[in-house]
Parts: C-alpha cells; sequence; structure tokens
C-alpha cells in the first residue's frame, strides 16, 4: 500500500488546474487515452469507459500548457511539475484517470480494485491504490485515479524498464454493458512516449524522494534480518550447549 493516501480533495485540485491545459493538447490526450463505449443487447444500460496513461509525454504537455498559459519562469514550471509528479505519485506508482459515464441501470464496480488488472510482459498487477468513490452505485458521470506499481517491491527494479506495451484490462463482469464483449483490454505503446520527465529539478527532486524512501526499507529489511540473524545464532548457542552437556554426563 501507498505510504502516503492521495486524498479525493488534491486529485480535485489537480484536475482543476489542468482541466484548461487538456484543451490545450488534444493529440498528446489522443495519443495516451482509450475510450470505448458498451451497450447491452437490450439497451438497458449504456457505460462509457475512458483510460489516460499519465506517460512522461502526457506531463510534460500538461506542464508545458499550464506554463505557458500562466506566463511562469522555469521555476515556477518546475514547481509546478514537481507538485504534479507529487499528486500522482509518478516515483513510486503507475497512475492512470479512470473516467466512467452510466446511463440507464447503475453500475456496481466495487470492489473496484478486484475489476482491473495491468498487465506489464507476462506479469500481472493490481492498484496499489485508487478512488474509493469507484466502489460505489454508480450512475451518470464519474473520475478519479488508479495506480499501479512501477517498481518490483523486492528488487526495486523498475517494471517498465525495456518494455515495450502495457494492457490494462477490466472484468467484463463489472457490467451488464460489457458481459457480452469480454474483458476490455486498452493497450498503451510505450515507443511512442517521447518525453522526458526523468530530467529536470523537479524529476531531480522526486527521485531524492523515491531512494530516500527506498533507503528507508532497506535499513528496516536490514535490521529485520539482523534481528533474525541475532535469534539463529542465539538457537546455535543454546543447541551447542546443550549437546556438550548431553556429551559430558
Amino acid at each position: 500500500m501507498l505510504k502516503k493516501i492521495i486524498t479525493a480533495s488534491m486529485l480535485s485540485i489537480l484536475f482543476c488546474t489542468t482541466s484548461f491545459a487538456l484543451e490545450q493538447i488534444d493529440p498528446v490526450v489522443a495519443r495516451w487515452s482509450h475510450e470505448n463505449t458498451f451497450t447491452d443487447k437490450d439497451g438497458d444500460q449504456t457505460v462509457r469507459l475512458k483510460a489516460t496513461y499519465f506517460s512522461n509525454e502526457y506531463v510534460e504537455a500538461l506542464v508545458a500548457s499550464e506554463a505557458e498559459k500562466n506566463l511562469w519562469t522555469e521555476d515556477e514550471a518546475e514547481n509546478y511539475k514537481y507538485q504534479l509528479l507529487k499528486n500522482i505519485n509518478m516515483a513510486e506508482t503507475i497512475p492512470f484517470r479512470i473516467e466512467l459515464y452510466v446511463r440507464g441501470i447503475p453500475m456496481y464496480p466495487g470492489p473496484f480494485d478486484r475489476h482491473i488488472t495491468l498487465y506489464i510482459g507476462k506479469n500481472k498487477y493490481t492498484p496499489v491504490d485508487y478512488d474509493k468513490s469507484f466502489n460505489f452505485r454508480l450512475q451518470g458521470a464519474r473520475e478519479g485515479m488508479v495506480f499501479f506499481p512501477r517498481y518490483d517491491p523486492k528488487t526495486g527494479k523498475n517494471l517498465l524498464e525495456n518494455v515495450k506495451d502495457i494492457r490494462l484490462v477490466f472484468d467484463s463482469s463489472i457490467s451488464i454493458a460489457m458481459m457480452n464483449r469480454g474483458d476490455p483490454m486498452m493497450v498503451w505503446d510505450l515507443t511512442r512516449d517521447r518525453g522526458t520527465v526523468g530530467g529536470g529539478k523537479a524529476a531531480t527532486r522526486m527521485e531524492i524522494d523515491r531512494l530516500i524512501k527506498r533507503n528507508d526499507k532497506l535499513n528496516a529489511d536490514r535490521e529485520a534480518l539482523r534481528k533474525q540473524l541475532e535469534a539463529l545464532d542465539k538457537e546455535f548457542d543454546e543447541v551447542n550447549t546443550r549437546i556438550d552437556e548431553l556429551q559430558a554426563e
């Protein structure tokens, strides 16, 4: 689980600050957003599903558009970028914005994290956090963020390193409108991601934050192993002491 849960208020701020920007970067949005509409055979429910992957290019376009609109200095743009990256926790997770619109019979998508899976290569991952409003009765429009792990918890390796594409799959049982269509899948070609979010002061600050957290985890793991080794050494001494006692009888 994320150490810091991203609150709904933080996300609402994010959406408000980028709403104008989104209108200015339609080509980029088109590259990193997928949308589909589903209707059941009786026409009782229609679901429009849209998912946007926060690629490097997409994030850079958001920042550039806001900077141009507000006539920011380089430092102001970097500060905005840092807050954006921090709010979507891009240093530790793979973020998506999910938008749903339901017409007709309500949709009951909870628990939402059991109905959405990210495939990276042959491995599949479930969300580490998501907007909990997706767990409740849904009729009309709703949007929120969903976050998947970016790093292997054991090795610390970036899961997207040398990966050509990622696939977001929804369980069709999430609604009657999707049941006859199979599990909807959305695919993003990562080779088209020309952005370089990893550069600049904001990215450096985020990477430092991430490495500090990683260092804290490694220290905690090392301390746990130290205690485990002490317990083994103690048991080893007790066993050998008992052997000596028995041999002396």
